[in-house]
């Protein structure tokens, strides 16, 4: 008899990390930059003005964004490389408890005591410093933190996303230029807001009506600011 073919597993937690990241920070820019647009828009400015406006506006944010997470990562780094300095510490001072307390981790886990301490003897001897840090402390390559990628990452989605409202400017007349940039970015982020229910296991008809009503509240309330500082002025 033909054993079943095994299917390989595709966890979404996997990817729910990178995956929150991109989609914030692509909808962050849209929003961001689409907001400014359209409240310096809404105070009577010129074509000019407004892509400049938008221009500074993705720069800025992506700059922010950049910052924000480097400082958020490298202190979750700073953190994790102190924990590893002190179980490297441990386990060469105090090899027998750490073996002890590796095998009672895996105890807790399930395992038989006789077993635990089986397998707590082949994962030290192979790389200790590892295995307390993947069981103890839940430090393992996907989980390290990695400030460079993650500045980059989120600026990078930051001016993609700034980018689509942008865009609409320069294609845009001046007539058409608020509801033409409104309507792209307001299908954009029900887009996203899809894309990542889809891809996190989520409903995807709600993810995009909340979006999407955020979206365009936070539009509506800089359009009216800036028609309201347009009209004082």
């Amino acid at each position: 008899m033909k054993r079943p073919h095994r299917m390989a597993e595709h966890h979404l937690s996997a990817r729910a990390g990178w995956l929150r990241a991109a989609v914030l920070g692509a909808n962050d820019g849209i929003l961001s930059t689409s907001s400014l647009i359209l409240g310096v828009a809404s105070a009577a400015a010129s074509h000019q003005s407004i892509f400049l406006t938008g221009v500074a506006g993705l720069v800025a944010g992506a700059m922010s964004m950049a910052a924000g997470e480097y400082v958020s990562v490298s202190s979750q780094s700073d953190a994790q490389k102190a924990d590893l300095k002190k179980e490297k510490a441990e386990l060469r001072e105090y090899p027998e408890a750490e073996h002890r307390e590796l095998a009672a981790i895996y105890v807790k886990r399930g395992v038989e005591p006789a077993l635990a301490r089986k397998v707590a003897d082949q994962m030290m001897a192979k790389d200790a410093l590892g295995a307390h840090a993947r069981d103890e402390l839940a430090i393992s390559e996907a989980t390290q933190a990695r400030p460079v990628k993650a500045a980059l990452a989120s600026a990078a989605s930051y001016a993609t996303g700034a980018a689509v409202p942008l865009l609409m400017v320069v294609v845009s007349p001046q007539a058409l230029l608020r509801p033409v940039v409104a309507a792209a970015s307001l299908a954009c982020l029900a887009i996203l807001g899809a894309v990542g229910a889809k891809a996190g296991g989520a409903g995807i008809a709600k993810a995009m009506a909340r979006v999407t009503l955020w979206g365009a509240l936070a539009m509506a309330a800089t359009a009216a600011i800036g028609a309201l500082v347009g009209a004082a002025v």
